[in-house]
């Protein structure tokens, strides 16, 4: 019987194409020609990156933080896992392609209710570490039509993040405003999810598109040490 390749962090490389039960083939699932739009990964070489002298576990290991990639900021303090690494190269690409534009650093995809929990806490770790984000609860004002101004947020950020909680899983089941965020996110390929509190297969029953991209999740680093690891990516 043909499993998952990816059962517990999310497929790598655009992996979920190949993968026997999540693949475009597959009965019931679906790839990067899906509603949500065509996507194509940009070629790049693998990056090459450090492993420190001692301590933090074998170099090359997918699962552990050896690596530092060639966009960490000076004196930064976080390390990576080579998956990662290979991860975030290409948003690492866009956003130097983007270099000179005006543009917010991030775009913060989030569910109604994390606005005052999760997402306000990683909105004021981030804008602490410098970073330009959009956030619908400090942008939008009063009396301003809501959907035209998250318009104007996705066309004027470099790269998105998606706070993927199980208030995230529960909204973008119908059709609500985070649901139409992710769907223009997805079609850019600017996407980084961050896992908080749930898994990569919970988010595989809703939205498999999304699962297939591996981003950062809180429960291998601290929501600071995530937002130190955003911080560096879009550091120009």
């Amino acid at each position: 019987m043909a499993r998952c390749t990816a059962p517990v962090r999310g497929h790598t490389g655009g992996g979920a194409a190949s993968c026997p039960v999540c693949g475009p083939r597959s009965r019931g699932g679906y790839g990067y020609g899906s509603s949500f739009g065509s996507y194509s990964r940009p070629s790049y070489s693998a990056p090459a990156y450090s492993s420190p002298s001692s301590g933090g576990g074998r170099s090359g290991s997918s699962s552990r933080k050896t690596s530092r990639p060639r966009w960490a900021r000076s004196g930064s303090t976080a390390w990576y896992t080579p998956v990662e690494v290979l991860e975030l190269e290409p948003v690492r690409q866009n956003i130097e392609r983007q270099g000179s534009l005006d543009l917010r650093d991030m775009f913060l995809c989030h569910a109604w209710d994390d606005r005052q929990g999760a997402a306000k806490e990683l909105y004021e770790l981030l804008k602490a570490r410098g970073v330009k984000v959009w956030f619908s609860e400090e942008d939008i004002r009063l009396g301003v039509p809501f959907l035209r101004e998250i318009d104007k947020g996705l066309a004027k950020s470099r790269v998105g993040i998606v706070l993927v909680t199980p208030s995230f899983l529960k909204r973008i089941q119908g059709e609500s405003i985070a649901d139409k965020e992710l769907s223009v996110l997805l079609q850019q390929g600017q996407l980084v999810p961050i896992m908080h509190g749930t898994t990569f297969d919970a988010l595989r029953e809703v939205s498999p598109m999304l699962a297939s991209r591996n981003g950062l999740n809180t429960t291998d680093d601290s929501m600071a040490e995530v937002a130190t690891k955003l911080a560096d990516l879009v550091t120009i």
